[in-house]
């Protein structure tokens, strides 16, 4: 009988050990489940605000870049206001400048950058090609004249220079006589060859 009962209680031991391994498993795995029921109510959450920064952002920036061209207005009003006082003709050119002066001021500032083209090599990647003429004092491939501007941001190329190209002609060998003469021959040496 001893070994029944010393088999009862070991079965009662394994079947307490094996219960007790289950309700360690189930509150291990009811935890778990709480750190992924949070994990994802974060991740809404984020998918949520991040949209909403990101516009946040954008609005912030224009925001800014508008309050930076304010001044440029501010001072061509003036200019215009002060051109119907006068009919000096130079203080209204002056004025222009120096609006002009402030506004590429503040397009520096926001990392924006005039392209240096008249005397450069044409580069596809910054500049428009809209006339080719040939200036034999320049180099081939030379920009000759800028019709439009052209501008890159932060390195960038947002917008290419029109320009004029420099292409030269070709320059082609004159035919000599004897040339002429020569390849006369040969032909008549090959026709008289395969007769």
């Amino acid at each position: 009988m001893k070994k029944k009962d010393t088999k009862k209680e070991s079965n009662q031991e394994d079947s307490q050990e094996l219960h007790e391994n289950i309700e360690t498993l189930q509150k291990e795995k009811d935890e778990i489940f709480e750190k992924l029921q949070r994990i994802s109510a974060d991740y809404a959450n984020f998918q949520k605000r991040v949209p909403r920064q990101i516009s946040d952002s954008i609005n912030y920036e224009k925001e800014r870049i508008i309050k930076s061209l304010l001044p440029v207005l501010d001072n061509f009003e003036h200019t215009i206001q002060n051109a119907k006082k006068s009919d000096n003709v130079d203080a209204l050119a002056k004025g222009v400048q120096i609006v002009y002066d402030q506004m590429i001021d503040i397009l520096k500032s926001h990392g924006v950058e005039q392209l240096i083209t008249v005397d450069q090599q044409f580069n596809p990647m910054m500049h428009e090609a809209m006339i080719m003429k040939a200036d034999s004092e320049k180099e081939d491939n030379i920009v000759l004249e800028e019709y439009q501007k052209g501008y890159k941001l932060n390195e960038r190329v947002i917008r290419p220079s029109k320009v004029v190209v420099n292409k030269l002609p070709v320059e082609q060998k004159p035919v000599e006589l004897e040339d002429i003469n020569q390849e006369t021959t040969d032909e008549e040496s090959e026709t008289t060859d395969t007769e």
